[in-house]
């Protein structure tokens, strides 16, 4: 791991010219700079959203002590049928399927996930006359405050900002998040070429210098209803003078969009943004993590910030780190890949307050 120079002239050479290492810079902003309303706490993930929409950048904004209360549950996810069971489990000891509500799935799933969360020590369960009974360990608590959504955009073309309108456009229909951005690169022109794009006025614009962490805000955005009914986008209209077709949609319930918000929450708890080396090849003889204000994954042998489709096996300059590196001059068994992952997987828990005896502002 290697501390690059403060010259920010030369930081852009990192990789924030490609969408990962912008994407990566931006996650380190909202960590340092968001700055929620009443004390709340932050949690930032990225790549995440349901099957029909995936975000870049997840900023999480959470009750302080709620938060700390979560951390009873430990650092993995509760997954949705867990989160039936676990946010409806009674304080005395009662049928399981007399004290939860009835799913709308099978029954069986609800016994395997009592059974899974028996074996994570989050809730108890005994058998009396056969039957199943459960009882919480804790309250589930009400940690999540807002969800809020930003898309990272480097550069904004035509061709980019057609797509990324048809997104923000289903973002804004939805209501899924409370707001929803666009991060993209500083350009020092007298007024940002985004802003002459065709985006709903809805979501607000993120300009961003990735040199320095700076940021200043383009345009403000709308905060959405998500307590009111959503509205998915299923098709539109291809377009062209003699289109008429209709665009097909569908009603999604406050119910059910409260539920996925707290999934979605839930699956950035777990994994937070530094979450990109459990896909990258820290092993490698060529892989390092170099510093000036965050870390940032950097391939020797390519010289720049690898992106995370780039960093795998089958990359070609791919090399085992040798087996002497895992046992000379490191600070833990395992080498410097293994050191690498446990270092980023202790400054993720440090922003899980419970999770760690360590302050929170850790970088």
């Amino acid at each position: 791991m290697t501390d690059e120079t403060n010259d920010a002239s030369t930081w852009p050479t990192l990789g924030t010219d490609a969408e990962f290492g912008f994407e990566l810079r931006t996650c380190r902003w909202a960590e340092l700079n968001w700055e929620p309303v009443d004390d709340r706490a932050v949690v930032v993930a990225r790549q995440l959203g349901t099957k029909h929409r995936l975000w870049d950048t997840i900023v999480l904004e959470c009750d302080r002590e709620a938060l700390r209360e979560r951390a009873r549950f430990g650092p993995d996810r509760l997954d949705g049928d867990l989160l039936h069971v676990v946010r409806n489990a009674p304080a005395d000891w009662t049928y399981y399927r007399e004290s939860l509500p009835e799913p709308d799935y099978p029954w069986r799933y609800v016994r395997e996930a009592i059974h899974r969360g028996a074996d994570r020590g989050i809730l108890e369960t005994r058998k009396r006359s056969g039957r199943i009974q459960i009882r919480r360990k804790w309250p589930y608590p009400d940690w999540l405050e807002r969800v809020v959504a930003i898309e990272n955009k480097p550069d904004v073309d035509a061709s980019a900002a057609r797509d990324l309108a048809s997104q923000l456009e289903y973002d804004v229909a939805m209501g899924l998040a409370d707001e929803v951005w666009v991060a993209t690169r500083k350009t020092n022109e007298p007024v940002e070429p985004v802003l002459f794009e065709d985006l709903p006025v809805e979501a607000g614009i993120l300009v961003f210098d990735p040199g320095t962490l700076a940021a200043t805000v383009a345009w403000h955005p709308r905060t959405l209803p998500v307590e009111e009914p959503g509205t998915r986008i299923l098709e539109r209209p291809s377009g062209g003078d003699r289109d008429r077709s209709a665009a097909r949609f569908e009603s999604v319930s406050p119910e059910t969009k409260a539920t996925t918000r707290l999934e979605i929450a839930e699956r950035a708890y777990e994994r937070g943004w530094r979450s990109f080396v459990e896909t990258m090849r820290p092993d490698c003889r060529y892989f390092e993590l170099r510093a000036r204000d965050q870390l940032l994954p950097w391939c020797v042998s390519k010289g720049r910030c690898q992106t995370a489709g780039e960093c795998r096996g089958s990359c070609s300059e791919y090399e085992p780190e040798p087996p002497t590196w895992r046992t000379r001059g490191w600070p833990i068994e395992g080498g410097p890949g293994k050191r690498c992952r446990t270092l980023l997987e202790t400054r993720r828990r440090r922003r899980r307050p419970g999770l760690s005896d360590s302050p929170d502002e850790a970088k």
